[in-house]
């Protein structure tokens, strides 16, 4: 196959300056609205990139939980691979795409660990198996076969038959508060629309637009 010949025109729609919300955050739930309501199969999947302790730089797709205090929320296993990245540097960055509909959202800000409360909350309302699912899981370990993985499911699945399932001490939310929030809208001849917010103070936002 030939990938340079493969091309096709963006249609969806324009982007004006007019349209937007004055909050990236309230903009990007319109855009989020939009995308669940286009029957998107995964409308919250959100690629997160992060750099670890020696330079690395790893992408991997996470799903958004939620917007709370100004950012954007995930969980996951605080000893994932993920997790550690983000303690050697914080800064991280994330991308919806959005391809359907001609858009992406893209996000740089600083990750920070949710409250323990925060936390067992969500982790309280997950399907009892994706609850005992984060206790069998060594997030980014080796394994050698599934089939160990899914013994150790059975075990945690015995000794948690009774009761409840308790929130494991290693695993949590993260929030990414933004710093900077680009939305883009394709357009046609590749003349695409892209409108940047810029933190500038505590509770405010530059607005500019960007060349294709």
């Amino acid at each position: 196959m030939k990938f340079e010949s493969y091309r096709r025109e963006y249609t969806a729609g324009g982007l004006t300056r007019d349209t937007l919300d004055a909050s990236p955050l309230h903009q990007f739930e319109q855009w989020l609205e939009q995308a669940v309501n286009a029957g998107l199969s995964d409308p919250t999947a959100m690629s997160l990139a992060t750099r670890d302790a020696d330079g690395n730089l790893w992408q991997r797709i996470v799903l958004l939980k939620g917007i709370s205090k100004g950012g954007f929320v995930f969980y996951t296993n605080y000893r994932s691979n993920k997790a550690k990245a983000i303690a050697a540097d914080p800064r991280v960055s994330l991308l919806f795409p959005w391809n359907e509909l001609d858009r992406q959202v893209i996000v740089a800000g600083v990750a920070e660990k949710m409250s323990m409360t925060e936390s067992a909350r969500y982790f309280l309302s997950r399907p009892r198996e994706s609850q005992i699912a984060a206790w069998a899981s060594r997030q980014s370990r080796p394994v050698p076969a599934r089939a160990a993985l899914e013994a150790e499911m059975s075990r945690l699945k015995a000794q948690f038959a009774a009761g409840e399932v308790p929130v494991p001490d290693f695993w949590g939310g993260f929030r990414i508060v933004p710093q900077r929030v680009e939305f883009w809208q394709g357009g046609e001849h590749r003349l695409h629309d892209r409108f940047v917010y810029t933190r500038v103070e505590e509770e405010g936002w530059a607005v500019e637009q960007l060349q294709p």
